[in-house]
């Protein structure tokens, strides 16, 4: 007889509301005294965090189920899951976190019907952006919070508010926070923000360049942080070599103070920063319509220039790097 009764198995649906309904209690209970009563809320809560992670990654026995995982992504957004997901995070222990954020995190790519419905909640809900941004203030949730930034930047009109948002500012500071590894994980998302969609980030830079490059050099490029520095300038090469933004490189290329900066590079001591400093100086270099002002520096430091280019040489034998560097020492004696 005991078989007739029989639980039937938990939906992927059911796990999620279960899990709404717990994180709305946690949410609840500002009180830390915790009762026996909510020790076990806490403990379910934990495991179905589990739950819904093996849901969408699999695990070592099998692969995760496509029809399994929509199920889970249309229940998760059709309410506020993912708001109580990032207010609740905090009261969660270590791994109940780690579960979570790997859990918004790959919510972000699972199609249904061939859409990306996490796109559509969050452009209703961008404010949640703010609040993962601010995470970075918080030693406990700055590397969460951080990942979820990133993977929900993947959609266009998240990356966009968040380019355009006051807050862009804070990554400056962020990025040379004393804890290498929030640091490294806030450049991590500035990287991001200003390499993946070429369109929106074109236009971000056009309409900011003055502020941005003035805090880019300055917090940057004259960073006292050897990392920082040498992470700086290989991102600027990505930026300015990329063709969408050639308006902004022309622009870059046409500054004194720039070329300043990046002279001052190419003498550092660490090899690596030379080379990045070098693919954005032999853009000065090349462009065809020097200012006046520009051209005058290259003619005053002219023996010291061409004296630094000789003696550069990278350890690995590359003609390319070789072939730039000739076209560059030319352009700089026939001034």
């Amino acid at each position: 007889m005991k078989g007739l009764f029989k639980s039937k198995p938990r939906t992927p649906a059911d796990v999620v509301r279960h899990t709404r309904d717990l994180l709305l209690v946690v949410d609840r209970n500002s009180e830390s005294r915790e009762s026996k009563r909510e020790e076990k809320q806490m403990s379910e809560l934990f495991k179905n965090m589990r739950e819904l992670k093996q849901i969408l990654y699999g695990n070592s026995d099998s692969e995760p189920v496509a029809e399994a995982c929509a199920q889970l992504t249309q229940e998760f957004f059709k309410e506020d899951t993912l708001r109580l997901f990032i207010k609740c995070l905090p009261k969660l222990n270590l791994e109940a976190r780690k579960d979570a954020t790997q859990v918004v995190a790959n919510l972000q790519r699972q199609q249904v019907q061939f859409k990306l419905i996490a796109s559509d909640y969050l452009e209703k809900n961008l404010d949640l952006m703010d609040v993962l941004i601010l995470g970075y203030e918080n030693t406990d949730m700055a590397l969460h919070y951080g990942a979820m930034l990133r993977e929900c930047i993947r959609h266009q009109i998240v990356a966009k508010y968040v380019l355009n948002s006051p807050l862009m500012k804070k990554f400056f500071d962020y990025i040379q926070l004393p804890n290498f590894d929030i640091a490294a994980d806030a450049a991590a998302t500035f990287k991001e923000l200003l390499t993946r969609h070429k369109s929106t980030v074109a236009e971000f830079l056009s309409k900011n360049y003055d502020w941005f490059f003035a805090e880019y050099n300055t917090k940057l490029l004259e960073s006292s942080n050897y990392i920082t520095r040498r992470q700086a300038v290989k991102l600027l090469g990505d930026i300015l070599l990329d063709r969408s933004n050639s308006a902004v490189m022309t622009r870059y290329v046409s500054s004194r103070d720039n070329l300043r900066i990046l002279m001052n590079l190419l003498r550092e001591s660490s090899k690596s920063i030379q080379i990045e400093a070098f693919h954005v100086f032999k853009l000065f270099a090349a462009n065809q319509h020097k200012p006046a002002d520009i051209v005058s520096i290259f003619v005053a430091n002219k023996s010291k220039m061409l004296r630094l280019l000789e003696d550069f040489k990278i350890d690995k034998e590359d003609e390319q790097f070789e072939a730039d560097k000739a076209q560059v020492m030319k352009e700089i004696e026939a001034l």
